[in-house]
């Protein structure tokens, strides 16, 4: 599939019926569009199967429900939902993005309790998301915007608008010849890149942030687990700046991202070793078994 995302053959589901790409549209004073009323779902199919699936669709309407709407589908016709898609797609392996957002309707102001609660699912084929970066390590700058308290956001819904200062920060990063940008927190702690929770590895042990005021990845939750399961110690806390100068190894998960072992963060530097790429191979033979 080539193209615009707005220009391309195929079927997107909408409202409940499969309607042609180009003819999935909304109007132009939709709400979601002004005042980013929307949440959604990056997932990976793999041999015909979206991993973790219904934890997906789950999590959808539980985001939606963190911003003060209702996605007005069960998860079971989410989830019919997304095979239809990619069924009428003609997809096995494919990146299949779910979206609910508040429409056009009677309020146009911040208020939007009148507008109904639209949902649309697509899908497409979609490469690695750094490149060649699982080969070598993906290099991330390290961004000038933190992410915001819980005290602020709604910091466990994967809304939309929560992704404006991501967008920034990957935009000048990529500026820089880098893939991505490494953020902190409020704080000052460590916390993730723009769009993939982090991991790190010193003498043989894992650590990665905890993750009280940014979302909870379903990768990187899978990975934890892994980790464990391998007999591998795995310290969920608090990482400060300064503790990247000690760290051995890196690596990103998030459905998009996989397991990506990184290389660089500002002017530190990582080898991209035995165990980034022992749970980089071992969650691609998880996520097509």
């Amino acid at each position: 599939m080539a193209g615009g995302y707005d220009d391309r053959d195929g079927k997107i589901w909408l409202d409940g019926t499969l309607v042609p790409w180009r003819d999935a549209k909304v109007h132009i004073l939709t709400h979601a569009m002004h005042y980013a009323s929307s949440v959604f779902e990056g997932e990976r199919a793999y041999g015909g199967k979206i991993f973790k699936s219904v934890a997906h669709s789950e999590r959808l309407k539980r985001s939606a429900e963190l911003i003060d709407f209702q996605v007005p589908w069960t998860v079971e016709q989410i989830e019919e939902a997304k095979y239809a898609t990619m069924k009428a797609n003609g997809l096995s392996d494919a990146y299949v993005r779910a979206i609910a957002w508040r429409g056009a309707g009677e309020d146009m102001g911040v208020a939007s309790a009148r507008n109904p609660v639209r949902l649309a699912v697509a899908a497409w084929e979609w490469g690695a998301y750094y490149g060649d970066a699982k080969m070598k390590g993906a290099k991330l700058d390290i961004s000038k915007w933190k992410r915001p308290s819980p005290e602020t956001i709604p910091c466990h819904a994967k809304a939309a608008g929560l992704y404006m200062i991501c967008t920034m920060s990957k935009h000048a990063a990529e500026a820089k010849g880098c893939s991505d940008a490494m953020m902190f927190d409020y704080r000052g702690y460590v916390a993730e890149a723009t769009g993939a929770n982090i991991f790190f590895v010193k003498d043989g042990e894992v650590h990665t942030p905890l993750p009280d005021c940014f979302l909870n990845g379903l990768t990187r939750q899978t990975v934890v687990q892994m980790l464990k399961e391998k007999g591998i110690t795995v310290h969920e806390r608090h990482i400060m700046p300064e503790e990247l100068e000690g760290f051995e190894q890196c690596w990103l998960t998030g459905t998009a991202a996989e397991v990506t072992p990184v290389g660089q963060i500002g002017d530190y530097t990582f080898e991209v070793g035995a165990l980034a790429r022992d749970i980089s191979d071992s969650y691609e033979k998880l996520v097509r078994a």
